[in-house]
């Protein structure tokens, strides 16, 4: 039997890199998928891939900004498989690069709503209806437990996350259901393209090497090892671990 069979995950942010690879981590091991995220083209894609590799992953569309849509994505996933017992709440946005006093306030304020309104609303909607004994991962960064200059948003929105986690793992303590946060160092997708265009424009490649250079394994990390340590957490082997911050960072914090 495998490791996740019979279980049923939601991840948002699942057409991305980190939340696909998590996707197809889960239903490698047996789990059935909802993956959610705003571009439906994106999501048909990765669901034909899913499907050509023999793996149960299936799609909703929502902006997880909307209380509507948010309530949707959890009522398919009941709807479509009976019941919920992972949820991956990992959708986010990175804003831009720039100094506090020249952040648009209108970026500050989208960030804030994809990357802090949206997990509450997912955590509101999901956390009457996840089995007891479920599991709960918010994506949260290193972000979240350092401040970085040129990044407010971000850096606002993935420490305001981790309260959220722990709020939440007090509340649902009772009925055995884990909440944890984890996060991750630089990783090599397009979001952290567009973080090191933005610090220095058109010398992307030279800030890699710079960042990869302040990892003590000198590395970027792949969403696979951000994926790993989500399905570990949704694991039994991971049954007393709650209410707590995990890094994937390749030791960005030691």
């Amino acid at each position: 039997m495998k490791k996740f069979e019979g279980k049923v995950a939601i991840i948002t942010g699942g057409s991305g890199s980190i939340g696909y690879v998590t996707a197809k981590n889960l239903a490698e091991k047996g789990a059935k998928i909802l993956i959610v995220d705003i571009n439906e083209e994106a999501l048909k894609e990765k669901e034909q891939e899913a499907k050509a590799a023999g793996l149960e992953i299936s799609y909703a569309v929502a902006d997880v900004t909307k209380s509507e849509d948010v309530k949707n994505y959890v009522d398919t996933c009941i709807e479509r498989y009976g019941k919920i017992d992972f949820f991956f709440n990992n959708a986010g946005i990175e804003g831009v690069v720039k100094p506090m006093q020249d952040y648009p306030e209108e970026v500050f304020d989208k960030v804030i709503a994809v990357n802090v309104k949206g997990v509450y609303l997912g955590m509101k909607y999901v956390n009457p209806k996840i089995e007891d004994g479920g599991s709960i991962v918010i994506t949260s960064s290193v972000a979240g437990l350092q401040g970085s200059p040129g990044m407010v948003g971000y850096i606002t929105s993935k420490h305001a996350v981790i309260g959220i986690m722990r709020t939440a793992a007090l509340e649902l303590g009772d009925r055995k259901v884990r909440v944890n946060s984890v996060h991750p160092g630089v990783v090599d997708n397009r979001m952290m393209r567009s973080l090191e265009d933005g610090m220095n424009p058109g010398h992307g490649e030279e800030v890699k090497k710079m960042m990869e250079s302040a990892v003590p394994l000198k590395r970027y990390a792949q969403p696979e090892d951000i994926s790993n340590m989500v399905a570990f957490l949704f694991s039994n082997e991971s049954s007393y671990v709650n209410g707590t911050t995990i890094s994937v960072d390749g030791g960005m914090k030691a």
